[in-house]
């Protein structure tokens, strides 16, 4: 069975944050996962939209998929480089802000037919 994916990279979001709304699309409908990640009240769910609406057309244009029958197989988040500050604070110090990336993979595949 074919399958297709897109893969978003050095997205600034932590990988914490967005693993959230990654669980909520896994498994889903192609159509159904876009819909709930458009309701979805945290900053992720814009690149996790637009990775799946990615693979969904990778499917189509590459495979020939009937996007209709695609579903959401997999889709995990690794982490990305983390970008280091500095950040000024009492009597001399200096803390460090960590800004984390990450790296966004969505698996589409086609539904059996039957």
């Amino acid at each position: 069975m074919q399958e297709a994916t897109a893969v978003a990279k050095y997205i600034r979001i932590s990988p914490r944050k967005v693993r959230q709304v990654i669980d909520i699309i896994r498994g889903k409908d192609v159509q159904e996962a876009l819909a709930i990640l458009k309701f979805t009240p945290k900053r992720a769910s814009v690149p996790v939209a637009k990775v799946v609406k990615s693979a969904a057309a990778n499917a189509e244009h590459n495979y020939e998929m009937n996007k209709d029958n695609l579903y959401v197989a997999a889709c995990y988040v690794d982490q990305g480089p983390t970008l280091k500050r500095w950040q000024p604070r009492a009597m001399g110090r200096a803390d460090v802000l960590r800004h984390r990336t990450s790296h966004i993979t969505v698996v589409v595949k086609e539904k059996k037919e039957g």
